[in-house]
């Protein structure tokens, strides 16, 4: 066990200030940074954290209070190392094993009828719902429910194609104006 602080304490009291007593551990020591200031450090038993160091840093200006820096968490060395590589094979004959070890062993043949009868008819009530979905209607289509004038969604390509041709009749009845314009002398 780490030698005690004489910062232990105050920081420890900046910890609680910032977080639950439940996600700071046992004081681990403390390193000297330098010109007066102190990192005191203490493990972390927050979840999701594991090898991670909550740190507290102090400066002590002589013939002064000590006061606290700053509050952090900061991983350890080694803390965001990711685990070793295992290759895909083995982690598929991993999952595999554990889904056989976890799927019920059930031997009796009528269970297995009545759910194969079961996934039949949801089956057939699918494939209705999809067929009305992907259909439509004769009288749809030919009514103006859907298709108006030949047109899906209201746009009239036929519409579209006469006015980009309209475009171009403008622009070609103002090159001839000013082919006009050049054979008149």
């Amino acid at each position: 066990m780490p030698e005690q602080s004489p910062y232990e304490d105050l920081a420890r009291g900046a910890l609680l200030e910032i977080t639950p007593a439940s996600t700071v551990g046992p004081f681990v020591g403390t390193t000297d940074e330098g010109d007066g200031i102190v990192s005191v450090l203490f493990a972390s038993a927050q979840a999701g954290y594991p090898d991670w160091k909550w740190t507290v840093s102090i400066a002590q200006v002589p013939g002064e209070e000590p006061t606290v820096l700053e509050v952090e968490l900061m991983p350890a060395e080694g803390a965001l190392l990711a685990p070793d590589w295992v290759p895909w094979s083995d982690r598929l004959a991993e999952y595999k094993a554990a889904q056989e070890n976890a799927a019920p062993e059930d031997d009796s043949d009528e269970s297995d009828e009545d759910d194969e009868s079961d996934d039949d008819d949801d089956d057939d009530d699918d494939s209705d719902d999809e067929d009305s979905d992907d259909e439509l209607d004769e009288d749809d289509v030919l009514g103006n429910d859907v298709l108006h004038g030949g047109d899906l969604d209201g746009v009239d390509i036929d519409d579209l194609d006469s006015d980009e041709s309209d475009d171009d009749d403008d622009f070609d009845d103002d090159a001839d104006d000013d082919e006009e314009v050049d054979r008149t002398y």
